[in-house]
């Protein structure tokens, strides 16, 4: 097939490459694509962003990938639909909470989410100490009386993380039952079906201005096809450990990319949550034995 040549080539480009320099990489796509998102707000809503983002995303991943969905069983089907479910829903909740607080600050508390399921997987006693340090970090966020984090979009961002959890175990499912990117593929256009009746109007407003559309274009490369297929071509060679250590640097990436796309400064009590909420997922993260790590959010 055609589709198997392209993303062969790119594999085999990406495969010279240090398999921790991809998920940096992979890192800095992801948190870029949500900043870009966010300029598109004023035209298009979070809604219609997410719309856009998945929808580009999930066509051109089914026009390189090809799933044979014709000859797949019912209970790949469910798995597939599943996961775009949760993944659809966490995209829009995620883009509400970066409406509300800065991009850092979001990714920080939506990071709650894998540690809950880390520490119900793995029932290490030590792991309820890094998750008391990741609420810690949280409720330095939410506990200041007169700070300028709304608490609407705090709980949002939580939120977003308990669908990020969903999403993990979704995945998982995924990934044993359909090869490669085949079920990501149909999971981003069910995904985009969940976010249809929230974003079509904003999706629409895009097509009559260029720089949203552009934005739209843009977070689908830089959120979901770039970074995932990064990821998976990392994985190959990179033990689960440290790419967990790596994933860890998702707040510090969407810090650095919500300064430079967005001008959002965050004081020292946003920094100080940002390295406990990290600190956490490192500790999670090396306590694990052989356990796959969580995958990306495709913010």
């Amino acid at each position: 097939m055609a589709g198997d040549g392209v993303t062969g080539k790119v594999r085999a480009a990406a495969a010279t490459v240090p398999a921790p320099v991809l998920v940096l990489v992979a890192i800095a796509s992801v948190q870029t694509g949500s900043a870009f998102a966010r300029t598109a707000f004023d035209v298009t809503g979070a809604a219609g962003i997410t719309l856009l983002r998945l929808a580009i995303s999930g066509l051109l991943l089914v026009a390189v990938v090809r799933p044979p969905v014709r000859r797949w069983t019912r209970a790949q089907w469910v798995a597939a639909a599943s996961l775009g479910l949760t993944m659809g829903a966490m995209n829009l909740v995620f883009y509400l909470a970066i409406r509300e607080v800065p991009l850092g600050v979001a990714v920080t508390v939506e990071f709650i989410g894998p540690l809950l399921v880390a520490l119900v997987q793995t029932r290490r006693g030590l792991d309820l100490a890094w998750v008391a340090l990741a609420a810690a970090g949280v409720a330095l966020l939410g506990l200041h009386r007169g700070g300028s984090v709304p608490l609407g979009g705090l709980a949002l961002a939580l939120l977003a993380g308990m669908f990020w959890a969903g999403y993990i175990l979704a995945s998982a499912r995924v990934g044993s039952l359909l090869p490669g990117l085949d079920g990501l593929a149909v999971a981003l256009l069910v995904a985009a079906l969940v976010a249809l009746p929230f974003g079509a109007a904003g999706a629409a407003r895009a097509f009559t201005d260029g720089s949203a559309l552009a934005a739209g274009v843009a977070v689908a490369l830089l959120a979901s096809v770039i970074p995932y297929g990064l990821e998976m071509t990392a994985l190959r060679t990179l033990p689960t450990r440290v790419f967990g250590v790596l994933m860890s640097l998702e707040p510090a990436a969407a810090a650095v990319a919500g300064l430079v796309v967005l001008g959002q400064h965050l004081g020292p009590r946003e920094l100080l949550a940002l390295v406990l909420v990290s600190l956490a997922s490192v500790g999670v993260t090396l306590g694990q034995r052989g356990d796959r790590p969580a995958p990306q959010p495709l913010e």
